[in-house]
């Protein structure tokens, strides 16, 4: 079977009914989505926006702390991820004005499961249709649909935390992603205390993708700020 990369897309949840929510992962996660995480409130949603980075956000109009408008203007002023408002509010003047402050679509409660997934496959494959599945470095290429590197006639996989570590970097290619960021991306709310893991896996990392680790060209350390990712399509 293909391996269908949108399915590996993380999703926020937001909405602060517990009922809705618990509906919104089923469907999802029957439809074979599993990277799902959940907000009850807009300055939880704001708060996994900025240290979790989802590649969608499903957005409930009314929430208990903000409405989901100004949210959304807040989200926009550091992230573009694409927005599907979710409500029960089935007014005209609000769908125009989701629309209008630039979502991706608008649904209204009550709504068929089907229409959803539907939904949102086609928001994440227009906004990631060009996302590189496979990148190509000064000495070797990654594949990151089926999570290995090609280094000559060599296959090497990579394991779950670098594969993720990779995408991370691999999605800022040329440019810098703070140790924060990547302690962030691989361990949530509280990546305090994990540098020494983290250079632990650049290390391993640097030992699969490079012709000399101990002189690495392709993950490069910026210091005191993080790493970045030098590409073939990115100029060094």
């Amino acid at each position: 079977m293909s391996f269908d990369y949108i399915k590996e897309k993380k999703i926020l949840l937001v909405d602060d009914e517990p009922d809705i929510l618990e509906m919104l992962i089923s469907i999802l996660k029957e439809d074979g989505y599993s990277k799902i995480e959940t907000a009850a409130t807009a300055a939880e949603a704001f708060r996994l926006c900025r240290s979790h980075q989802p590649q969608i956000a499903v957005l409930d109009v009314m929430l208990p702390d903000e409405d989901g408008f100004s949210l959304f203007g807040r989200i926009r002023e550091f992230s573009d991820l694409p927005v599907l408002f979710l409500t029960a509010r089935g007014e005209d003047d609000d769908k125009f004005k989701g629309l209008g402050l630039g979502a991706d679509d608008y649904m209204v409660k009550p709504f068929l499961p089907l229409e959803l997934t539907l939904r949102i496959s086609a928001i994440l494959r227009r906004c990631y249709k060009n996302e590189a599945a496979y990148v190509t470095l000064d000495a070797c290429s990654i594949d990151f649909t089926r999570a290995e590197i090609i280094k000559g006639q060599d296959i090497i996989a990579l394991t779950a935390k670098e594969h993720e570590l990779l995408s991370v970097l691999s999605r800022n290619a040329g440019r810098i992603v703070t140790i924060d960021m990547l302690c962030e991306a691989l361990w949530g709310d509280n990546p305090f205390g994990y540098e020494n893991s983290l250079m632990a896996h650049i290390r391993r990392i640097r030992e699969k993708i490079e012709a000399n680790p101990s002189r690495p060209v392709s993950l490069v350390t910026v210091k005191g700020l993080g790493y970045r990712l030098i590409t073939k399509e990115v100029p060094r």
